[in-house]
């Protein structure tokens, strides 16, 4: 089980989310905790000024940037709409 680590700025950026996509969030960070590349989640590299985070997928338009900080824990940094997000 991996642990979840997040800041001030994660927990704003979740609570602009659409309603909806905050309750599915919430049991996606429990998938994430036991498989960060479970199939649903959609996991992605991400490269050039983002290499070294990921992306998983909350909905088709919504995503979070996460990173390891050791293999054991992961720190949740932003939820946002995609188009947004990767700025």
């Amino acid at each position: 089980m991996m642990k979840i680590v997040f800041n001030d700025n994660f927990l704003k950026s979740a609570k602009n989310l659409p309603k909806p996509q905050q309750k599915k969030l919430g049991s996606l960070i429990e998938i994430l905790k036991t498989n960060p590349f479970h199939s649903l989640l959609h996991t992605k590299n991400l490269s050039g000024e983002l290499a070294g985070f990921l992306s998983f997928r909350i909905s088709r338009d919504w995503r979070v940037i996460f990173r390891f900080i050791d293999p054991e824990t992961i720190h949740l940094i932003s939820a946002k709409h995609r188009k947004d997000i990767y700025k």
